[in-house]
C-alpha cells in the first residue's frame, strides 16, 4: 500500500469516526431540561455521550493532520486553516462536554431544587457552545477542504460542491437559530444540518474505497518519494 494510499484511508477512517456522536441527540434529551441537575437516576448516557464526543473531536483533528502532507501541496496557507479550524472545532466539543460532566457532577452531589438558575445557565452554555462550534465551525471546514479539493481534483468534484452547499445551509441554520427562528433541535434545523453530514459522510466513503485520484498533485508527490535512481530520465 503506498503513502498516498494510506492517508486516504486514515482520512476516510477518521471522517467515519465522526459520525459515532450520532446517538447523542438521544443521550443528552434529559440534560436539556434545566432540572436535570437537581433530579435523580442514572447519569450514564450522558458520560456515554461524552466519551463518543471526545472520540469525534479527536477525530476531527485526526482528519486535518492525515490530510495536511498532500493538501499543502495545493495551498500550504489553506490547508493550515483547515488544521486550526478542526482544532478550534474540538476545543469547542471539548468545552461543551466539560460543562456536562458539570452538570452530571452537580446531580451526583444532589444539587437542590433551587439550582433551577444554575441548571439554566449550563444548558445555555452548552446550547451556544454546540451551536457555535459544530454549528458555525464545520462549515468553515467545509468551505476550506471543499476548496482544495476542488482545485486538486484528489476526488471527484461532486463531493466538494456538495461540501460548499452543506457549508450554505449549515450557516443559515445557525444564524436562524441564532435569532430564534427555529430551536436547535428541530426539523428545519436537522433539514439544513443534513447535506454537510451526507457531505462528510460521502467523503470518508470515498477516500477508504477509492483514496484519491491520479492528479498532477500526487504524481508530484510519487516522484518526489522515488529514489533517485528509480526515478524516470529527463530529456531536455
Amino acid at each position: 500500500m503506498s503513502s498516498l494510499r494510506r492517508t486516504a484511508l486514515a482520512a476516510g477512517v477518521f471522517y467515519l469516526l465522526s459520525f459515532v456522536s450520532v446517538p447523542t441527540l438521544a443521550l443528552y434529551a434529559p440534560v436539556r431540561d434545566a432540572t436535570y441537575i437537581s433530579g435523580i437516576g442514572s447519569s450514564n448516557g450522558v458520560i456515554v455521550g461524552v466519551v463518543l464526543e471526545i472520540i469525534v473531536a479527536l477525530a476531527g483533528i485526526g482528519t486535518a493532520v492525515a490530510l495536511y502532507p498532500v493538501l499543502k501541496r495545493q495551498n500550504h496557507g489553506i490547508a493550515l486553516g483547515f488544521v486550526g479550524s478542526r482544532v478550534l472545532e474540538a476545543a469547542t466539543i471539548f468545552a461543551g462536554t466539560v460543562i456536562l460532566m458539570t452538570m452530571v457532577t452537580l446531580r451526583k452531589d444532589g444539587a437542590a431544587a433551587d439550582a433551577l438558575a444554575t441548571g439554566n445557565a449550563l444548558v445555555a452554555m452548552h446550547n451556544w457552545t454546540f451551536l457555535i462550534g459544530q454549528g458555525l465551525i464545520p462549515a468553515v471546514n467545509g468551505v476550506l477542504l471543499g476548496t482544495l479539493l476542488f482545485r486538486s481534483r484528489l476526488v471527484p468534484r461532486i463531493l466538494p460542491l456538495l461540501g460548499f452547499v452543506g457549508a450554505t445551509l449549515l450557516v443559515v441554520s445557525a444564524v436562524a437559530t441564532l435569532f430564534g427562528l427555529w430551536a436547535q433541535v428541530s426539523t428545519a434545523s436537522g433539514l439544513l444540518t443534513l447535506p454537510i453530514g451526507v457531505w462528510e459522510f460521502s467523503l470518508g466513503v470515498y477516500l477508504i474505497v477509492k483514496g484519491f485520484k491520479p492528479t498532477p498533485l500526487t504524481a508530484a508527490m510519487v516522484l518526489a518519494s522515488t529514489p533517485p535512481a528509480d526515478r524516470p530520465a529527463v530529456t531536455v
